[in-house]
This record gives structure tokens, C-alpha cells and sequence, in this order.
């Protein structure tokens, strides 16, 4: 019996390249392949994989809320981040977020075909990069600037998101279903608890905390 999985990149030669090499296996099956996280969600309902192997820095909803949304449709699919980052929190973010495994883009060749048999089986993966990083991260203190940093609330960051990719209010308001008004309040709270007061300080700090890979 084959393992469905869906994959999740925005970028197309390495979405290509992992499903090729997935399509390699034959207890493996490629089902799908998104470029936006708001396709992956589009795809899984559709499609019911078994797995998800997605990219964390996914356009217009990244792989936090994306995972976070899958796990609450369906408790039985299985979630593994791929990314370019390591810092400890965009690994906890998505291990909260209910993802099973995570791995480096820069071994994704080698660690995903672990990281997937590892997962259906009910086990936790994160590649040996990844864990010597994230226990590295660990021994050092938090920053005080990260300690004192405010909680934005999964609507405010999707906000958040798609304000710093361009997006107008209407746009916004389209893709996640709400009235525009919703959308703006939602941006002065934004504004607000980071005190932050135009589009650019916001596009800054979407990108520094892994929101969006603008």
C-alpha cells in the first residue's frame, strides 16, 4: 500500500525535483503539488493525502497557519516543514502547530523520504541539521527583545502576510472570506501591538519573523 503525499512549494524546479524523486519509490505516490498554502489546503481537501510535505515560507498563507489548519480539519494527516530556516522558532512554530517532521531544503533529497516513512508511522523527524541547530538555539538565552515580543492572533498574522505581499484590503478580504472592514480592523490592531506605522515596517517585520520570503 502507497503513501499519499502532497507537496507544497512555491518554488516550481524543486517542487519537480522532490516529486520526481518521491515517484522513484514504490511505496511512495505523489498526488498533488501546490505552489501557495492557500492550494495546499485547496489540494488536501480534494485529494486526502496521507502526508503533506510543506514548504514554511508558502505565499499568501505560510506553512505555520497552513499546518495549523490542516491538523484541524483532518487529526490523521501528517505534516512535515521543509525550509530554509532553522531558527528554533519557525521549527517550534510548526511542531505547535501539529507538524510531525522537519527538514532542511539543503537535504531535502536525502531526509524527506525518511521524514515521510518515519511520520505515517506516528514518529516525530527532524533531520540531524535541524536538531543540532535547534538544540544549539536552545542552550542560548532568548534575546529580550524576542521574550518581550507581542502575540498577533492566526488572523492578525494572515493578515500580516498578505498586507506585506502587496495585497490590497479588497484582495485580502476575498481570499479569506471576511467583510473589508473585518480586514482593517484586524490591520489597526496589527499596527498597534507592534507599533509599527506604515506597509513597509510591516513588510520588514513579516519577513523577519518568517512570514513571507518576499
Amino acid at each position: 500500500m502507497t503513501i499519499r503525499v502532497l507537496l507544497a512549494d512555491d518554488h516550481g524546479l524543486l517542487r519537480d525535483a522532490l516529486k520526481t524523486m518521491l515517484q522513484e519509490e514504490h511505496d511512495i505516490e505523489v498526488i498533488g503539488a501546490a505552489a501557495t498554502g492557500r492550494e495546499a489546503l485547496e489540494l488536501a481537501r480534494e485529494l486526502h493525502p496521507e502526508v503533506v510535505a510543506l514548504d514554511i515560507g508558502m505565499p499568501e498563507l505560510n506553512g505555520v497557519e497552513a499546518t495549523a489548519r490542516l491538523v484541524a480539519r483532518d487529526p490523521t494527516v501528517k505534516v512535515i516543514g521543509i525550509s530554509t530556516y532553522a531558527d528554533k522558532r519557525f521549527v517550534t512554530g510548526m511542531l505547535r502547530a501539529g507538524a510531525m517532521g522537519y527538514i532542511s531544503k539543503t537535504s531535502a533529497a536525502t531526509e524527506l523520504i525518511k521524514a515521510i516513512r518515519a511520520v505515517v508511522k506516528g514518529q516525530r523527524y527532524l533531520c540531524p541539521m535541524i536538531s543540532e541547530q535547534v538544540m544549539d538555539s536552545i542552550a542560548q538565552p532568548m534575546s529580550s527583545d524576542i521574550a518581550k515580543q507581542p502575540a498577533l492572533s492566526r488572523r492578525e498574522r494572515e493578515v500580516l502576510q498578505l498586507v506585506a505581499e502587496g495585497f490590497r484590503t479588497t484582495e485580502i478580504a476575498g481570499r479569506m472570506h471576511v467583510a473589508e472592514a473585518t480586514v482593517e480592523v484586524h490591520r489597526r490592531n496589527i499596527m498597534r501591538k507592534l507599533e509599527l506605522h506604515s506597509v513597509a515596517e510591516l513588510t520588514k517585520y513579516a519577513i523577519r519573523e518568517g512570514l513571507t520570503t518576499l
